[in-house]
């Protein structure tokens, strides 16, 4: 199947129940980075990093694979206006907060932000996100030349093909 330049490929990592998920489950977590949405990965290899470092309750976890469709995403990774307009708002809530109690923001404030506050992000279907692959995934010491990309769907329209992938055992 061939994937518009508005689709892409992506990951989906879960805890193994007994039964196949049939769409991703919705995060809402209180230090999720971009709020509560379904959480994919770009590669399947970081997608399967996560599972071992972070979905060890079941003692496995399974991967999913779908095709997110990213034209009305903030793209913070590939795209510098996105990414710019991304770090303002980012630094106006860590400035405001700092200003307020004299500490720097916690991941969880931002969320809190980004899901209570954040009225630009009524306007989007996701945001796409970038960290620094860690562990296994890196092949020079102290050299994360590599992007670990994440996503965040906040609309389930945008999932599209969401169909179980691989199972790995924690342990």
């Amino acid at each position: 199947m061939q994937l518009t330049d508005l689709e892409r490929l992506m990951y989906h990592t879960q805890e193994k129940r007994s039964f196949r998920l049939s769409q991703p489950t919705i995060c809402k977590r209180a230090d999720a980075w971009l709020g509560r949405g379904y959480y994919f990965w770009g590669e399947e290899e970081d997608a399967i990093m996560w599972g071992h470092s972070s979905k060890k309750c079941t003692g496995a976890f399974e991967i999913y694979k779908a095709n997110i469709e990213t034209g009305n995403f903030l793209n913070t990774v590939f795209n510098e206006e996105h990414y710019n307009f991304y770090r303002s708002q980012i630094d106006k809530v860590g400035k405001h907060i700092y200003i307020k109690t004299g500490l720097k923001a916690t991941v969880e404030d931002i969320c809190e932000y980004i899901n209570e506050r954040a009225k630009w992000t009524d306007e989007l279907d996701g945001i796409i996100f970038q960290d620094l692959p860690t562990g296994d995934s890196i092949l020079i010491k102290k050299y994360p030349y590599r992007k670990r990309i994440q996503a965040v769907v906040y609309k389930l329209s945008c999932i599209n093909n969401f169909s179980f992938k691989d199972e790995y055992r924690t342990n």
